[in-house]
């Protein structure tokens, strides 16, 4: 027998990376989330059938809100209520950045002053404080030799005690922005010569609104909607307009509706504007979106 002789098969060495790129690239599937669409669903499923109940629901009389939506009175009461929150943000900051200015001082008089007026203020109910200062009269009838109890309107009851409430809330946003800039950027500016308040306007103030601007924002949300308890005293403001004519025609749930609608309203231009300062004041950092 003759030996077979096999004969070599040629063989071609390819380069990994010429390889490599031949080959496909693996399939990527996305992960089923049946759960989290099942849930959606049904969230969704239970708010259309709220939204349609409320919509069809005879009882909400939504025609009577339409009717009293934009009478006089009504916008009265929303024109001093805007009026009362504009006034008392602006001077509960004014008050509460002077309390902030007062708490990290080195004197320690302002110190003690500053933290007993926030501890007092945040510490009391502003109900009860609007109620003390409505009756101021009963414990100091003549200040400087002017009757009290004329001297005091209940606007003005209403714009002292939101105010003084406001400031001591004020005072701790304040100083928490002014305590979040970085201790090192003052000492590098007080270095190249910068007097305090040029150190306060151009390095302090614009890296602590960042800190400042959200908390504000919803203390002044916060302060219209708390508006709303001056009807205590008799301030005709929303609130109080609504209920005014509900006293003379009885239909309670539209006329709360009506005011109901208009907090939203304001509340919502208000959040849309707080976004938009928000984000002017986060450029260049992480939080501008």
């Amino acid at each position: 027998m003759s030996a077979q002789t096999e004969v070599p098969t040629p063989s071609f060495s390819v380069p990994p990376g010429e390889h490599a790129g031949k080959e496909e690239a693996p399939r990527i599937v996305p992960v089923r989330r049946t759960g989290r669409w099942a849930a959606a669903v049904a969230v969704l499923l239970l708010l259309a059938g709220a939204l349609v109940s409320v919509v069809r629901n005879k009882a909400f009389q939504w025609d009577v809100v339409g009717a009293y939506l934009t009478t006089d009175s009504v916008l009265r009461g929303l024109g001093l209520t805007l009026w009362l929150t504009g006034l008392v943000m602006v001077l509960g900051f004014a008050l509460g950045t002077l309390l902030a200015v007062f708490r990290l001082s080195g004197n320690p008089v302002l110190r003690a002053v500053s933290w007993g007026y926030i501890w007092l203020f945040r510490s009391t109910p502003i109900l009860v404080q609007l109620l003390f200062w409505f009756n101021i009269g009963a414990l100091y009838p003549q200040i400087l030799g002017v009757d009290t109890v004329n001297l005091l309107s209940p606007i003005a009851v209403a714009v002292i005690g939101l105010t003084l409430h406001e400031a001591a809330y004020a005072a701790e946003v304040v100083r928490g922005g002014i305590l979040s800039v970085e201790r090192g950027q003052l000492e590098a500016a007080q270095s190249l010569g910068l007097g305090p308040w040029r150190r306060f306007r151009r390095i302090v103030l614009p890296q602590a609104m960042r800190s400042i601007v959200p908390p504000a924002g919803n203390m002044l949300i916060g302060t219209l909607k708390g508006t709303s308890i001056v009807s205590i005293i008799a301030v005709q403001d929303l609130l109080y307009s609504a209920q005014l004519v509900y006293h003379r025609t009885y239909e309670v749930i539209p006329l709360l509706l009506v005011a109901t609608l208009w907090y939203v309203a304001i509340t919502s231009l208000l959040s849309i504007g707080q976004y938009y300062v928000e984000r002017h004041y986060a450029r260049g950092t992480a939080g501008a979106r």
